[in-house]
């Protein structure tokens, strides 16, 4: 039995929000539920739901690769709930992005919002569980660095680890492959006829893991789709957390259900 709450409005064109990780309904920083409100207040109704084994809902939590019966189900139910709606688009951030992508009954979603998806290999997203971050996030995060004059300061005075330091450009100048993952959402994002919008915060790891996927030559097809679009903010925030970045997610969300 899967926990929900439905913030109701008048207009036919629903978002089905799927949380990331394993954070409840409410979303990282009670951010699901903001803009679920949000949205709710300009019209449009918003169902957000806990995955099995996750917050209020029952049964055994089995990651989001194995979440694709509670997506379809929770849009069956919205329909039932809200029998007004015409459309339905989906959101979800992180792996519950990559799950909509991988799960998401085409025939049933008239779109998707697909924001910093995950496709570090195949590990549960946790803060208990942290993973190595793919070559290409940790030469940003060097470049970043390199930047800063006071990192300059900090290796001649000692105060930047020079084991350390070796270690991560070791890491950084290893070539990356796509992922048996990041492949699988390619072939998944394929096979997807709506509109999709991918929104990636470039400062966060994720979303750059995701961009060195998106910008390799295994993705250049689906690069060239008309129905997928990206774009970017100037953001380290995974969740969207700092004011800009809620505004932005906002719009674009807001954009994405006043088209559908």
């Amino acid at each position: 039995m899967l926990a929900g709450t439905l913030d109701a409005g008048p207009k036919p064109v629903g978002l089905l929000i799927v949380s990331g990780g394993n954070e409840i309904r409410s979303g990282a920083h009670a951010g699901m539920s903001r803009i679920a409100r949000k949205l709710a207040a300009q019209g449009f109704p918003v169902f957000r739901y806990d995955r099995r084994g996750i917050g209020e809902s029952s049964g055994t939590n089995g990651g989001f690769l194995e979440s694709g019966v509670d997506i379809n189900t929770a849009i069956d139910y919205f329909r039932q709930t809200d029998p007004k709606i015409a459309k339905i688009v989906a959101f979800g951030n992180c792996d519950a992005a990559s799950a909509l992508t991988l799960f998401g009954d085409a025939k049933a979603l008239d779109g998707l919002v697909l924001a910093n998806p995950w496709v570090i290999e195949d590990t549960e997203v946790s803060s208990d569980t942290p993973t190595a971050p793919p070559p290409s996030a940790i030469r940003s995060r060097y470049w970043e660095r390199l930047k800063n004059p006071q990192s300059v300061i900090d290796l001649f005075t000692g105060k930047i680890d020079l084991r350390k330091l070796a270690n991560g450009l070791k890491q950084a100048t290893q070539k990356q492959l796509n992922t048996d993952l990041s492949i699988r959402i390619r072939d998944s994002l394929q096979r997807w006829n709506g509109p999709c919008k991918i929104l990636l915060a470039n400062g966060d790891t994720t979303a750059r893991a995701f961009l060195a996927a998106w910008n390799s030559k295994d993705f250049a097809d689906v690069k060239a789709l008309p129905n997928i679009t990206a774009e970017t903010l100037d953001s380290a925030s995974h969740s969207f957390a700092d004011e800009h970045s809620k505004k932005w997610l906002e719009n674009q969300l807001l954009n994405v259900l006043d088209n559908a």
